[in-house]
């Protein structure tokens, strides 16, 4: 296709705008119906349809609408090359298709989180199954895949011919004609990939099962299995190769169709049935159940004197009570007599001639719908998602169902499907409303509330409790006393004729009963004006709750006992007619759409003929008015035509303003509102929201690409130098990925080859493991010598590392130290000789760890002249004051102990009461509690000696350690447990008993030792 071509990608493969097809508008139209200049106009409508037509271009938008036209011809646009054009692409970035409403579909589920759903509608031969066909081989080829996915894959493609054989037909507009709606749900995982399906089915038309009009066929499956059927499988099921034997087959005189292979087609729904998960027990009864409506229509009826009807073809019961599973005699009873029950008891009546043809063909429908569902149902088990571990799974539907009809004789199928499409466009204009109104909303555009036809009158009309047209029918049917069409019209006449949207015969002025038969009335639809043959009407709707279904529910087959449940013969309760089922059914339908987030596509015919090229414009224009299009343009045209992000206008439009050329560095809104002033756009014009820019009518967008493709002429140089710079980037940027490509792969072989000794091979890597290591060391080198974090070396550096680290360490301890003032040095080295004392054996160590140690406790005044005198030249070093315990009776008397270069003196107030020289101090003993008891050791035969010291202080640790370094006794400090022994006197000792308490206590025991309490700190 041309525009395709040009549209989707341009001649250097990348990507061009919608916009650019509007260049050549006058040749092949516009791609949205929302740019057309006269948007009311349905010429115009019809002009811009069939200049795309004649161009080969089937799809146009409407918004985000897609309008599809049948071409009747394969075209190109199918390949797995257009899906990946259209995969991940903006919905306006390339040229209308199918893929496009598929992929956005896809996206906005994956990334809004909210279920969608693709709404297919238009008249048979309009391309509605082919259209969900191409959804589906989307959805196959481009998401994400497994071998469960596969499989999920296979099973939803393979459901399509089955469904096709047993619900399609040949009619006279269509030679694959879907004759029941589906709606199918696709299920996907967290990662979007495919993974189980679910199909509803509608209005199954069960009256071709007994009649076709002339030209048309019966469902594909009769005609499938007649001609494709192995010779001992017709054989096992009484057929013969030759449709023309069946009653069932003859009456539309068309048993071949060109366009079928019916044989080919037999082997491909036999292959299905098998990837969806038939067991062959399962295909077998199946065709049981085929041949055996085959051989319900072949049963013949004579009639008795009395005009009772009785069966004159006594093989067709044997074949029909083997297929089936069931007594003939039964079978042959419940086709020539009813059963009625009357007061409790139930009385069998016989039939007449057309009340048993009547039954025979009522019999066949249920059979064939019944069993139609279970398939459906089955289909189903196959798809469903069975991973529990993820049960909410995203879901895409996709609802295939006729369109509106208007024939020359409506029938009650045509009713529920015009019924079905009136439901329908009231769903598709409330969520069309209901999304631009947020759209506005969401940019800050006011909302100008739309003027348009509210069909709810309708759909009341048809629905509606107690007085609608279905109520009425239900009643009618299901009376009591002689019920017929025509009383079903009277009573429509009598209920609803005053409404404006119905009218009858009867009812009807002069002019209108002219087109209007006795037995019609004319329902005013949105799409139109609809007549409607009563003839029937109850009969297809009441027969399926008039035929007795005991015989099926004893049947042997097991299909048919899944399909005629035995609790329907104990049910009191009245059965629903087909149009409250179809009302019931198609309620839960709008449910799920309305909790979906909807797209569509509207298809339609071009001709009756199914010939390509040809464009009908009658045929079109009516389908046009039906599909409610021109509808749907003035709604979504109320507003602004045209919208679009301001970064995608301002990137195209950017050359036609100075000030925005040939970049813009501000912010987009702003860049936006300086392009369009500098177009000259009126106010009216346009409207700028949050994050797009509104355009209100067509001519000025293309006016506005006019001008861009005048601009595109002066800017030809310019492009060029642009486009030979880019050349020379491009060579750049292919460089530095060869060159990439090579490190990466060097890395690689390295990395495999780590192990190995140096060579070639792995040199680049391991000498970019040492590099890196480096670097990183070097970012991470610890700061403090308190830090001992060292990143870790690979295998090769671990000596080397070791020795960086070591040398280190050494650097930032020699820093250290250099930084060191003599009064911090002289601290620390105090306070290491306190750590090398006490660390882990004194209680109360820990506690004088962060408190300095002070040079002495007592200042020049608090020490008596006296005493300063008496030392002489000595220079005291420390004093501290201290508690002395008397050697007898342990009496606490207050002291203060001086440190000098070569003792330690014992004063009360202006007395040296003892000098202790550090040459004769034997040792000094401590508890490892946190109390400040110590004993200072001196020798015995030292008659100047009383004996050993016994004192207490405030700051053990401190003042322990200013005795240990004055005196240089480091290793003669003993940290006792439980008690400490002394020496009294000549020959005595005394005791110090410790013990751990909840208070510090010192005091004199019982036993005559020094008792001392003291509360533990710390746990060692």
């Amino acid at each position: 296709l041309e525009e395709f071509g040009r549209s989707a990608v341009g001649s250097d493969g990348v990507r061009i705008t919608m916009e650019s097809a509007l260049t050549a508008r006058d040749r092949v139209g516009v791609q949205d119906f929302v740019l057309l200049e006269n948007h009311t106009s349905e010429a115009a409508f019809m002009e811009n349809l069939r200049k795309r037509f004649k161009e080969n271009l089937i799809y146009t938008y409407i918004g985000s609408v897609l309008v599809s036209v049948n071409p009747y011809k394969d075209l190109e646009i199918y390949t797995k090359n257009h899906m990946e054009r259209y995969r991940g692409v903006n919905f306006y970035e390339v040229s209308p298709h199918i893929y496009a409403v598929s992929d956005n579909s896809y996206r906005s589920m994956r990334t809004e989180r909210k279920d969608q759903c693709i709404l297919i509608s238009g008249e048979s031969g309009a391309g509605k199954t082919e259209a969900s066909k191409k959804i589906l081989q989307y959805y196959a080829v481009t998401c994400p895949a497994s071998d469960q996915v596969e499989t999920v894959k296979d099973r939803l493609l393979q459901s399509n011919p089955v469904l096709e054989a047993f619900g399609n037909a040949k009619t006279l507009r269509n030679d694959n004609s879907s004759r029941f709606g589906k709606y199918m749900d696709i299920q996907f995982d967290f990662k979007g990939a495919p993974v189980g399906g679910h199909i509803l089915n509608y209005l199954l038309e069960k009256s071709r099962v007994v009649h076709q009009n002339h030209g048309e066929r019966n469902f594909h499956i009769f005609y499938q299995l007649i001609e494709g059927g192995e010779e001992d499988l017709l054989r096992r099921l009484g057929l013969e190769r030759n449709p023309q034997q069946y009653q069932y087959l003859v009456k539309g005189n068309c048993p071949k169709v060109s366009s079928i292979n019916d044989r080919s087609d037999w082997k491909v729904v036999r292959k299905a049935l098998s990837v969806i998960g038939f067991n062959e027990d399962e295909v077998e009864e199946l065709l049981n159940i085929i041949a055996s409506v085959l051989h319900l229509g072949n049963i013949q009826y004579g009639g008795e004197d009395s005009g009772n009807a009785y069966i004159t073809t006594d093989t067709q019961i044997k074949y029909l009570a083997r297929l089936l599973g069931v007594d003939g005699l039964v079978l042959k009873e419940a086709l020539t007599h009813k059963t009625i029950i009357a007061k409790g008891e139930e009385l069998k009546s016989p039939l007449n001639l057309e009340q048993a043809a009547s039954a025979r063909d009522a019999l066949s429908k249920a059979v064939y719908g019944r069993t139609f569902t279970w398939l459906v149902n089955k289909i189903n088990v196959s798809l469903a998602y069975k991973d529990e571990t993820h049960k909410n799974a995203s879901v895409i539907g996709l609802l295939d169902i006729y369109g509106f009809e208007v024939f020359q004789h409506n029938s009650f199928e045509q009713f529920c499907i015009n019924y079905c499409n009136e439901k329908l466009q009231q769903l598709f204009i409330e969520l069309t409303l209901k999304s631009e109104q947020d759209e506005y909303e969401a940019e800050g555009i006011t909302w100008e509330p739309v003027q348009y036809f509210n069909n709810k009158i309708i759909c009341d009309l048809v629905e509606e409790k107690f007085k609608g047209i279905i109520s009425i029918l239900d009643e009618e049917c299901l009376r009591p006393g002689d019920a017929s069409d025509f009383t079903f019209l009277e009573k429509l006449e009598n209920t609803v004729g005053g409404h404006a949207h119905l009218t009858t015969h009867k009812l009807a002025d002069g002019k209108t009963r002219k087109v209007m038969g006795r037995e019609e009335f004319r329902l005013l639809h949105y799409a139109g004006e609809v007549n409607y043959n009563v003839n029937g009407v109850l009969s297809c709707t009441h027969s399926l709750c008039l035929v007795c279904p005991q015989v099926m529910c004893m049947s042997n087959n097991k299909i048919l006992t899944q399909c005629f449940d035995r609790a329907e013969l104990k049910d009191s309760k009245r059965p629903e007619t087909a149009a409250t089922q179809f009302k019931t059914s198609l309620a839960k339908l709008m449910e799920i759409l309305m909790s979906k987030e909807p797209s569509y596509v509207r298809c339609i015919k071009p001709n009756d003929a199914k010939q390509a090229g040809r464009f009908d414009e009658v045929l079109i224009r009516h389908q046009v008015k039906y599909l409610g299009l021109m509808e749907n343009l003035r709604v979504r045209r109320a507003g602004f035509a045209y919208r679009r992000h301001y970064e995608t206008f301002l990137q195209r439009y950017k050359s036609l303003c100075p000030e925005t050329w040939p970049s813009w560095q501000g912010k987009l809104a702003d860049g936006v509102s300086t392009l369009v002033k500098h177009l000259g756009y009126k106010p009216e014009e346009y409207k700028l929201g949050r994050s797009k820019i509104f355009i209100r009518f067509p001519k000025t967008l293309f006016a506005t690409e006019d001008a861009l493709e005048t601009r595109k002429h002066s800017l030809g140089e310019r492009v060029t130098y642009h486009a030979w710079w880019r050349g020379i980037l491009a060579c750049r940027r292919a460089q530095r990925r060869r060159q990439a490509a090579n490190t990466i792969r060097r890395f690689i072989k390295g990395f495999i080859y780590r192990h190995n000794e140096r060579c070639p091979e792995n040199e680049y890597f391991l000498d970019y493991v040492r590099y890196s290591f480096l670097m990183k060391l070097r970012r991470n080198l610890p700061k403090s010598v308190l830090d001992k974090s060292w990143p870790t070396p690979p295998t090769a550096l671990i000596e080397a590392s070791e020795q960086l680290r070591k040398l280190h360490m050494q650097n930032m301890v020699w820093g250290y130290c250099k930084r060191i003032n003599p009064e911090w040095k002289h601290q620390l080295e105090q306070k290491m000789v306190a750590s090398e004392i006490f660390k882990n054996k004194k209680d109360n160590y820990p506690q004088s760890v962060p408190k300095l140690f002070m040079g002495t406790r007592l200042n020049g005044e608090e020490i008596n002249p006296k005493v300063l005198q008496s030392l002489g030249s000595e220079k005291m070093k420390y004093a501290v004051p201290v508690t002395k315990y008397d050697r007898k009776g342990y009496k606490a008397r207050p002291r203060q102990l001086l440190l000098t270069s070569n003792c330690a003196v014992i004063v009360e107030e202006a007395k040296l009461k003892q000098r202790i020289d550090y040459a004769t101090l034997k040792g000094i003993s401590v508890s490892s509690l946190s109390d400040g008891v110590f004993v200072l050791h001196v020798p015995t035969e030292d008659k100047k000696q009383k004996g050993d010291v016994v004192l207490q202080s405030d700051h053990i640790i401190e003042t322990l350690t200013k005795v240990a370094i004055c005196a240089d006794k480091v290793n003669s400090i003993n940290i006792n447990q439980g008690s400490i022994t002394f020496t009294v006197g000549q020959g005595k000792e005394g005791i110090i008993d410790f013990t751990s308490g909840s208070e510090l206590l010192v005091a004199k025991a019982k036993n005559g030792h020094l008792s001392v309490t003291a509360p533990r700190l710390n746990s060692r």
